[in-house]
């Protein structure tokens, strides 16, 4: 049997290829934005139902299963992550999210970033690169950066990175694009349980914006801040944010 792991880097990948062929066969926004997320959404869901048939999923663009609640094992998924960054031809900052919770905690997941042909996952683990020189890089949204960001930017003097998507973001960090990324605009749990995993598995700090820890399968979906950054940066951040 596939297991979790390469279960979730295998759906992110197959979606993120089914998307690249979206994009191939239109060039009109609003057209891939809505084709987008339905049809990613309904190959994920297949896809995971069919290997995973116990598992409850909860996803962005269905319906809530309130049956997930009683489940130590939940799959939390973001089928287009960056639907805006998507339906601009040319833009590489999307991703699909693919997660696993284990008892509240984003334990397994991928993240694709399909136009950069990239899967991250949980296994094996990515080795984040040495930070070079230069000032700390706060990755930012490109059109709503919330303002904390301008406190975390005082605080550690940096160089803002605007990118799209939450995955995008969240991989930059991984991938030694970037050092941390502080978000208190409002997010849902599936925006962010993905790109958490795999922040972890490769050793990066992940928590709230405030340091409390990240939990997921909670009632409300709605989980709306996060921080992902190298750790020694971390107590940094978070006393910026709370100033």
């Amino acid at each position: 049997m596939t297991d979790d792991h390469e279960l979730a880097a295998r759906v992110a990948q197959d979606a993120g290829r089914l998307l690249l062929k979206l994009r191939e066969a239109s060039d009109d926004p609003a057209t891939l934005k809505a084709a987008g997320d339905a049809q990613a959404n309904v190959f994920i869901l297949d896809a995971l139902r069919s290997a995973r048939p116990g598992d409850p999923i909860l996803s962005e663009e269905s319906a809530d299963d309130p049956s997930r609640l009683t489940s130590s094992r939940v799959w939390i998924v973001d089928p287009l992550d960056g639907t805006r960054e998507f339906g601009e031809q040319g833009r590489d900052d999307w991703a699909v999210h693919i997660a696993l919770s284990v008892d509240g905690v984003a334990t397994i997941g991928a993240v694709a970033l399909p136009a950069r042909h990239l899967v991250l996952a949980t296994q094996p683990a990515p080795r984040v690169p040495p930070r070079g020189a230069g000032p700390v890089r706060l990755v930012v949204s490109r059109t709503r950066p919330p303002a904390v960001t301008d406190r975390i930017q005082a605080a550690l003097d940096a160089e803002l990175v605007p990118m799209g998507s939450a995955g995008a973001k969240t991989m930059a960090i991984v991938l030694g694009d970037a050092d941390v990324y502080a978000h208190a605009g409002g997010q849902y749990q599936w925006d962010s349980a993905a790109p958490v995993a795999v922040a972890r598995a490769a050793g990066l700090h992940t928590s709230r914006i405030d340091g409390s820890p990240l939990r997921y399968n909670e009632p409300d979906p709605y989980l709306p801040d996060l921080l992902v950054c190298r750790p020694e940066l971390a107590d940094q951040v978070i006393a910026a944010a709370a100033s």
